[in-house]
C-alpha cells in the first residue's frame, strides 16, 4: 500500500465512484417526489373543493362579524377544524364539512351516471337515496389521501438532508479533480492508469451533477411557488420550507379518522347543521 502514491486518497475516490450512481438516483427520486408533491394540491379538485367548504362554512359561522366574507385562509387552519366542538362535545366543525361535501360529491357522481343510478333508485325512498349520495361521497372523499399519497410522503423529508447530499457530492467530485491534478504532477506508469479512468469517470459525474443541481433548483422554485399560492408571501423565518406537505399530511390523518367515524355512524343530518356550533 505504501508504495502505491496518494494510496488512501485514491481509495476513497475509488469508494465515492462505487457509490455515486446511487446518490444520484436516490436525490433524483426524491426531487421527482417534491415535484410531483408540488403539483398534487393544486390539481386535485377533490382537495380544492374542500378548502372551498372551509372557507364558506367559516364565512356563515362569521356572519356579521369583521371574520366574516373571508376570501382566503392560510392551510394551519384546516389543522384547528378539530378544535371546534358542537355542544355535545364530540362533533367537531370538521365533522361538519365532511358531512357537507361527502353529500355534494355523492350528488355529483351520481349525476355523472345518471342513468345507471336512476334506474336503481327509481324505487327508493329519499332517505335511502340520501344514504346512497353519502355512501358515494364517504368512498371518494376517503380516497384524497392516496390521491395526495406524495405530499404525505414529501412531508417525512429533510430538506436539510437532501441539499446537504447534493452539496457533499459536489466537494467530492472537487477533491478528485484536486487528486488528478496532483498525479499527473508526479506522474508514472501507476498513476496513468488511475488519472485516465478517473478522468473518464469526472467527465461523466460533471454532467450528472450539473443536471442533479439543475434538479434542485427547479424543484425549490416549485417548493416556493406553491408555499406562495397557499400562504401568500413566504416568510423569512419559515424553519421549514417544507411545512406546507406537512400541514397537509396531518389534515389528512385528521380527514381519515372523520371519514371512518362517518362510516361507521348512522347519525341523521340535522335541519340545520350549523346550529350545534352556534
Amino acid at each position: 500500500m505504501l508504495s502505491i502514491p496518494f494510496a488512501f486518497q485514491r481509495a476513497e475516490a475509488m469508494l465515492y465512484r462505487e457509490t455515486f450512481e446511487d446518490e444520484v438516483v436516490h436525490l433524483r427520486n426524491s426531487f421527482s417526489m417534491l415535484e410531483e408533491a408540488c403539483k398534487e394540491p393544486r390539481s386535485s379538485r377533490l382537495f380544492l373543493k374542500l378548502l372551498e367548504a372551509v372557507l364558506k362554512t367559516g364565512n356563515r359561522m362569521n356572519v356579521g362579524t369583521i371574520r366574516g366574507g373571508a376570501q382566503a385562509f392560510k392551510l394551519d387552519a384546516l389543522l384547528k377544524l378539530a378544535d371546534v366542538k358542537g355542544t355535545d362535545g364530540k362533533t367537531t366543525l370538521l365533522h361538519f364539512v365532511v358531512q357537507e361535501i361527502i353529500r355534494s360529491e355523492g350528488i355529483r357522481v351520481a349525476d355523472s351516471i345518471m342513468g345507471r343510478i336512476n334506474q336503481k333508485n327509481k324505487n327508493r325512498t329519499p332517505e335511502e337515496k340520501e344514504e346512497d349520495y353519502r355512501r358515494m361521497g364517504l368512498d371518494l372523499v376517503s380516497g384524497l389521501s392516496t390521491e395526495l399519497y406524495n405530499v404525505k410522503k414529501t412531508a417525512a423529508i429533510d430538506l436539510d438532508v437532501l441539499v446537504s447530499s447534493v452539496s457533499n457530492l459536489s466537494e467530492g467530485m472537487a477533491k478528485i479533480r484536486g487528486l488528478i491534478i496532483t498525479e499527473k504532477l508526479c506522474m508514472d506508469e501507476k498513476s496513468m492508469k488511475f488519472v485516465t479512468a478517473m478522468n473518464c469517470f469526472v467527465s461523466y459525474g460533471e454532467k450528472k451533477l450539473k443536471e442533479l443541481q439543475g434538479d434542485e433548483a427547479k424543484v425549490m422554485s416549485h417548493v416556493k411557488e406553491i408555499t406562495e399560492y397557499f400562504h401568500g408571501d413566504v416568510s423569512k423565518e419559515e424553519v421549514n420550507p417544507l411545512r406546507i406537505f406537512v400541514i397537509v399530511r396531518d389534515f389528512l390523518g385528521m380527514l381519515d379518522h372523520v371519514c371512518k367515524e362517518l362510516r361507521s355512524s348512522k347519525t341523521p343530518r340535522s335541519p340545520n347543521p350549523l346550529a350545534p356550533f352556534r
